[in-house]
């Protein structure tokens, strides 16, 4: 199994964010429903387990859905913080995916001021994605970890086949930034579509093995750049990609 490798610089949660505009909507509109206490509750299957680890700390959630991790830095603040939402590909679990992927080492070692979230997402093609909300996930994960959702960006990045799930999200309108890790494959004019819908919106593409699928779809796009390699930090950008809109 290929471990998927998240780079700093692809993360667009500065170390320490400026602002403090919301980005979390008052109310979640029919296509992210919300989710109320009651139901928040009865998605739990099993316990809630925290533990160190990676110098922060480790919750670990047994939902109907199957296990959600959740990873809160050292010096987490949530007044300035985003979330990252990091969605495996095939042929491993969530579990197995946050253990032998060491993910929540590699979100210490990026020093974002972030929650880091990994959810159970199909593991083969037979199978069929279970967090068809982006939101319900969300409401899930703080309420039982009993915290309150960051005011800071929401960044979803995914492995392979994660854009099966991924592709569900799409109609979340706090969702502005995406990172597909050798995750565009399928559903071109679906991303596509979002890409157009919002000038606010945007997506970095990490190819290797699908370069025969982003390349048209890059190409077919008048403004965007690409980089090759991707840097480990952000000011390793030659200035083209690090403005690109």
């Amino acid at each position: 199994v290929t471990a998927a490798l998240l780079p700093a610089s692809l993360l667009g949660v500065p170390v320490q964010l400026k602002h403090k505009s919301a980005a979390w909507p008052a109310r979640a509109p029919s296509s992210s429903p919300a989710l109320s206490s009651r139901s928040a509750a009865s998605m739990l299957s099993g316990p809630v387990a925290s533990e160190p680890e990676a110098g922060g700390t480790h919750t670990r959630l047994e939902t109907r859905h199957g296990p959600v991790h959740l990873f809160r830095p050292a010096g987490f603040d949530r007044k300035t913080a985003g979330v990252v939402v990091y969605v495996h590909g095939y042929y491993v679990d969530v579990d197995r995916a946050w253990r032998d992927h060491h993910l929540a080492e590699q979100f210490a070692a990026s020093h974002r001021n972030a929650l880091f979230i990994a959810p159970d997402a199909p593991s083969a093609p037979g199978n069929q994605p279970v967090w068809t909300h982006l939101r319900r996930l969300l409401t899930t994960t703080f309420q039982h970890a009993r915290l309150s959702a960051p005011k800071g960006p929401l960044v979803v990045a995914g492995h392979s086949a994660a854009y099966r799930t991924i592709v569900l999200w799409l109609t979340e309108p706090a969702l502005h930034q995406l990172i597909l890790i050798d995750a565009l494959y399928g559903n071109e004019p679906d991303f596509r579509a979002w890409l157009n819908k919002s000038r606010a919106n945007h997506l970095t593409l990490a190819t290797r093995g699908t370069a025969k699928w982003a390349n048209p779809f890059v190409r077919a796009l008048p403004y965007a750049v690409t980089a090759p390699p991707i840097p480990d930090r952000t000011n390793q950008l030659t200035p083209p990609p690090r403005k690109a809109p």
